[in-house]
């Protein structure tokens, strides 16, 4: 029998690479952080991401190098998180009728807000940064206000409407789906005599009475 060899030294692993951080995806955390303290109408920091995150306040720099970082990073991905729900909706929205279309996407414009508002307030208002600074928002918002004016082009082009001012259209349609999040954004149903169980089914009753406005009867 040979002599037992004895055991080579284990190799020291580099643990700046080996060792898996704190955080699995520390990026995503301080983005939701950040998006929670927008819904909280708090100011949002980079360190109270952290604290929030669990991490040390210098840590968050290894993704976001300020507070104006974060913040654009934070709206961008809930300007992709409400992109897709548009893009679904319309999806499944009949491809023949215009204003059917122009009507799903107000819905899911309002859903979208009610169910998400951290989301809607940080890409909603400019409280935390200049919006037109991010050219992925600028370009994505200019890609869905084209999608809104094609579809009222197209609606008057089938017969559809009652006014051929599409930009006045467009505009009013806007405001009201803005407005009705923000009011819901704001809590201001309940003094309207709105439960916050009724509050969706109202906002399809507003947009339908707005298309009802619009169609050429």
């Amino acid at each position: 029998m040979s002599a037992r060899q004895p055991a080579k030294p284990r190799a020291r692993r580099n643990t700046s690479e080996a060792r898996p951080y704190h955080h699995g995806d520390l990026r995503r955390v301080l983005i939701d952080a950040a998006l929670q303290l927008a819904a909280e109408g708090a100011e949002i920091s980079v360190r109270e991401a952290a604290r929030r995150a669990a991490v040390s306040p210098g840590a968050p720099f290894r993704h976001f190098p300020n507070r104006d970082a974060l913040i654009a990073a934070a709206a961008e991905e809930a300007q992709r998180r409400f992109r897709a729900e548009i893009d679904a909706t319309l999806g499944d929205a009949p491809a023949t009728n215009a204003l059917a279309r122009f009507r799903a996407f107000g819905l899911a414009y309002l859903r979208w807000a009610m169910r998400n508002p951290a989301h809607f307030e940080i890409i909603s208002t400019g409280r935390y940064f200049a919006h037109g600074s991010s050219a992925e928002l600028t370009r994505d918002n200019a890609e869905l206000a084209a999608m809104t004016e094609q579809m009222l082009t197209d609606a008057a082009e089938q017969g559809l409407l009652r006014s051929t001012d599409l930009k006045r259209i467009q505009i009013a349609g806007r405001a009201l789906v803005y407005g009705f999040a923000r009011m819901n954004l704001d809590g201001h149903f309940p003094r309207w005599g709105v439960e916050e169980a009724e509050i969706e089914r109202m906002a399809e009753g507003v947009i339908d009475l707005f298309i009802a406005g619009i169609a050429k009867r």
